[in-house]
Formats: structure tokens, sequence, C-alpha cells
């Protein structure tokens, strides 16, 4: 069964109890999303296993480090099995009465520059977020590298997520303020490796996001799949290396899905309009893309994808820019 509009696939191998962790399958799939929307209509090719190498690297980079994770073993070519933790109804704080072994319902967020299509950018324009907040002393300029990471968090398992400040955060949680302080040291530590890997292989780590889980001995655990074009984003050649290439082209064709509108209406969304499908030649133009990302990220050639700069260079014309 998919997970809550997500691209990957979640098999129950074992159900998770308050005292054990349970055994999850994720099979990651041709699928995209933009705008909250969930699956959009066309398949890019190749794209799961992509997503799915690249995530197996990276929890290979992150155990090294010192980071706990969930993953138990790679299934070639796009699955991997995982420890698996209860998941907590949304509008229960704290998360479970007993302790232990249930996804923490709140994302870690971290941003090192603020490119284009930030949210940041449209939160500060809107008044709804001020430099002071982020610990600047003004509006963030595109595409710059911070001084240092900003660190935020925001809810999930909703239809729409929203950003939420640090101490409701650690509520929603249901962690200590000890245990808040190593999720976020524990964020920190993810983005400083990913961030390593990027900046080696000439990629630019913009920013991403991050799972945990507390186990049934009160320990957190890195989860999901960090790192990855559907978590991060990444940029080379000045170009998205994700769905942020298909959100812009959604966008600047005016194609944009108003989710968050139809939410609060309270249209059902079997009621929602239709996404447009791509154009001609969009999508093996991204398979390549996510190929080359993957390719280049693990230093695994699977598919005789072209370097790249050159897949980017496709990107680009594709999109006219």
């Amino acid at each position: 069964m998919p997970v809550l509009y997500s691209t990957k696939d979640l098999e129950i191998l074992e159900p998770a109890t308050a005292t054990r962790e349970g055994v999850g399958r994720f099979t990651y799939t041709d699928h995209y999303s933009v705008f909250h929307y969930g699956r959009m209509p066309d398949l890019i090719p190749g794209k799961g296993e992509a997503s799915c190498r690249m995530a197996v690297f990276n929890f290979g980079l992150l155990e090294a480090a010192g980071v706990r994770t969930h993953f138990r073993r790679f299934i070639a070519p796009n699955q991997i099995e995982f420890d698996l933790a209860r998941v907590p109804d949304p509008d229960t704080e704290p998360p479970f009465p007993d302790a232990g072994n249930y996804l923490i319902p709140v994302q870690v967020l971290f941003r090192n520059e603020l490119p284009a299509g930030s949210s940041v950018h449209r939160r500060v324009a809107a008044g709804e977020l001020t430099p002071d907040q982020l610990g600047l002393s003004a509006a963030p300029p595109v595409g710059e590298m911070l001084p240092q990471p900003i660190i935020e968090y925001a809810t999930m398992g909703r239809d729409i997520n929203r950003f939420i400040p640090p101490a409701q955060a650690q509520r929603r949680a249901g962690l200590s303020g000890e245990q808040f302080q190593t999720m976020r040291e524990i964020a920190v530590t993810v983005n400083t490796v990913l961030s390593a890997r990027a900046r080696r292989v000439g990629v630019n780590h913009c920013d991403g996001k991050v799972e945990f889980l507390l186990t049934s001995d009160g320990q957190l655990v890195l989860a999901d799949s960090p790192g990855t074009p559907d978590e991060s984003r990444l940029m080379a050649e000045g170009v998205h290396c994700g769905k942020q290439v298909l959100r812009n082209w959604y966008v600047d064709n005016g194609h944009e899905i108003p989710t968050t509108a139809l939410i609060e209406q309270g249209v059902p969304r079997d009621q929602w309009p239709r996404p447009a499908s791509l154009p001609e030649g969009f999508a093996p133009v991204m398979s390549q893309m996510y190929k080359a990302l993957a390719q280049t990220w693990t230093g695994e050639n699977h598919w005789n994808a072209p370097d790249l700069p050159t897949a980017l260079r496709a990107v680009a014309r594709v999109v006219g820019r």
C-alpha cells in the first residue's frame, strides 16, 4: 500500500508494537508528487531505482558517521527493508501514552542556501516569517549560501504540513528537552555528511529534511530516505536535480494545482482537478537526470546514463532555461 501521498509503497512484514520494532519494506516507485497533490499522472522511468540506490548509499555514509538509522537491507533494484515503528495519530500530543517505538510526527528541516523555489522566500514576503526568526539580520538573498544552516520544524502525516516553532515541535514529538536537543544535533550531523558528499561530487545540497523514530529503549533513529531528490533540494550547473523542475513547469505553464485552497474549502480529494500530463519528451529527459544524479552521487554505473552536466543541460533545454 502507498504511504500517505508518497511515491513509495509500504509493505508491513512484521507489525510494530509498543515494545518491539517491526519490519517494513519500501518500494521506490517511478511516480513523482508536487503541490501535496499525491501521485501525478506520469511516470519517470528509473526514478524509483535511482532514488533507492541513493538512499542505500546515504545510509552507509551516515552509519559510518555514527548516525543510527532504521535501514536493514537493500533488495535490488528498488526496495529496502527497515525497522518499522508505530505511526501516531497526528492530532494526538504526545504521540503515545506508553513510551517508545513510534515515528516522531515532526520533520526536521535544514537549509544551507535559499534558491528560488524555497518556501522561506514566500513566507518572508508574506510576513509569516521574519529574518530575525531565522537568525538573520535581513531577508536572505536568493541562492546565497547562509552563514550557518537554518534548522526548522514541521508537522507530518497531514494533507498539508505546516511549520511550527521548536517548543511546539518538542510537545508534538513527545520528547524530553535532552532528547529534542539530541534530535536536532543528529539532524545537523546528517546535513553535514550529506553536504560534504554533495561538494565532493560537484552538487549543491541546498536544503533537506529528515524524520526520526523513537525506539522501545528510548533511542532516536534516523528514518525515511535522507539525501534523495525527494527529501533534499540538490542543484548543479544552476539547475535543480529533482522535482523542483517538475513543479516549476506546472507553475510556469499555468497548471499549478491549488491544493491548499482546495483543502481549506473542504473539497473532497476525489473532486480535485486532474493534473496536466507532462509534454512529450519531458519524462525521458527527467529519467536521464535522475539516473545521472544517482550515478554521480554513488559512483556506481547501472544505466550508462550521460554525465550529470550533460543530463542537466538537456533538462534546461526542455524547460526553456
